[in-house]
């Protein structure tokens, strides 16, 4: 697949799920870069005017398109407008979703598949609509996974269920089109735990308020990963180390991070802490959106050494280099100062040395014979 991406200067996005938390920071981002237009997604059509409002004073343009990713139909929608309206777009972020906490046995059923029907279908059906239209003129998709997509989370394991069929879906369509050279490239991004209204937002079946396990990640790193992949082909971004870290032991120590999580699991996934009841659970239908973090009273982490690394990724390996080298030298035995040595003569090996009158002249090692044997001529005084 040979083609690039436009700089955001010059793209036309289109972001689902913009009415709050990370598809609203990431629709600031894209108006901070200068963005050429945006298309905002959701189902609150009263939030997603006030913020279409807010980001055209800042000269760049959006539309509000109320839609629900649950229904191909209005997400077709979408892109009619996206067309009539820039002539088209190049990159579309599918970042919509929904969440559920409690057991399995306390969800019903008809819980769970209205999650799949955004969570899932949402991605399928915003995926392959983009992919048609990109397939002509290039761009990007941008799907937002989850940490959860490598290791599933106890008492959210619909949404974990989710995010791990966003993930083997965006594996599967991104060699699809790789394999048939379309000029659409396509990104999964990982997020570890948010402090975004996320929590709030969560249909809850736990008895107290609902939380995400700490380490918190500002959302604004998620839209710098976001913003990075509109112009840069990247597979995967994973953002917060805790997430990874917790996707890396559960490959090399499955059954011990199983206990670990279970001793934790409601622990960290409660609060007693009040939280916004208008927010509260928008499985079937929009509530109070317009706010990119929670009211939880956490301070999330505002970096990534991780992300960083990712993006960097050639200035980060030179940086491992010189730091492994420099462990080296303090550690290694004589890898710094390593002692020369020094070259023993043989008894009859000839050597030249200064003698007493200023002139070189040959003479023997240890052992040897009178110099002055050998030697023709009359001896020059000494002086």
């Amino acid at each position: 697949m040979n083609f690039r991406q436009k700089p955001v200067e010059d793209q036309a996005v289109v972001i689902t799920g913009a009415s709050s938390g990370i598809g609203l920071a990431a629709a600031r981002q894209f108006v901070s870069r200068g963005a050429r237009g945006l298309v905002l997604v959701a189902r609150n059509e009263d939030a997603l005017r006030r913020i279409a409002d807010e980001l055209n004073e800042s000269g760049t343009r959006a539309i509000a398109v109320p839609a629900d990713v649950s229904k191909r139909e209005e997400l077709e929608q979408v892109a009619d407008a996206a067309i009539k309206t820039f002539g088209g777009f190049d990159t579309w972020v599918n970042d919509a979703a929904v969440a559920i906490y409690g057991t399995l046995e306390e969800v019903p059923i008809q819980d769970h598949r209205q999650l799949f029907e955004v969570n899932y279908w949402g991605v399928v059906n915003g995926s392959l609509i983009a992919a048609q239209h990109l397939r002509k003129r290039g761009g990007t998709i941008i799907n937002l996974g989850s940490v959860l997509s490598e290791r599933t989370m106890m008492l959210q394991t619909q949404y974990s269920a989710s995010k791990h069929a966003v993930k083997g879906f965006t594996d599967g369509l991104r060699m699809e089109l790789e394999s048939e050279g379309a000029p659409v490239w396509v990104t999964l991004i990982k997020p570890s735990s948010i402090d975004t209204p996320y929590v709030e937002h969560a249909r809850n079946y736990l008895g107290h308020g609902a939380a995400v396990p700490p380490p918190l990640y500002d959302p604004n790193l998620v839209a710098k990963a976001i913003v990075f992949s509109a112009e840069h082909q990247r597979r995967e971004l994973t953002i917060g180390f805790g997430g990874w870290a917790i996707g890396a032991m559960g490959k090399v120590a499955p059954r011990l991070l199983d206990r670990a999580m279970e001793w934790t699991g409601y622990s960290s996934q409660t609060t007693d802490q009040p939280e916004r009841a208008q927010m509260r659970d928008n499985l079937y239908r929009a509530r109070e959106d317009g706010d990119v973090y929670s009211s939880l009273p956490h301070e999330p982490r505002r970096t990534s050494l991780l992300l960083e690394a990712q993006i960097h990724p050639v200035a980060t390996a030179a940086i491992l280099v010189g730091i492994g080298a420099a462990i080296a030298a303090l550690l290694v035995p004589g890898f710094r100062n390593k002692p020369r040595r020094r070259r023993r003569l043989s008894p009859y090996q000839v050597v030249t040395r200064r003698i007493g009158n200023g002139h070189d002249k040959p003479s023997f090692g240890p052992g040897h014979i009178s110099q002055r044997m050998g030697v023709s001529g009359r001896q020059q005084p000494r002086h």
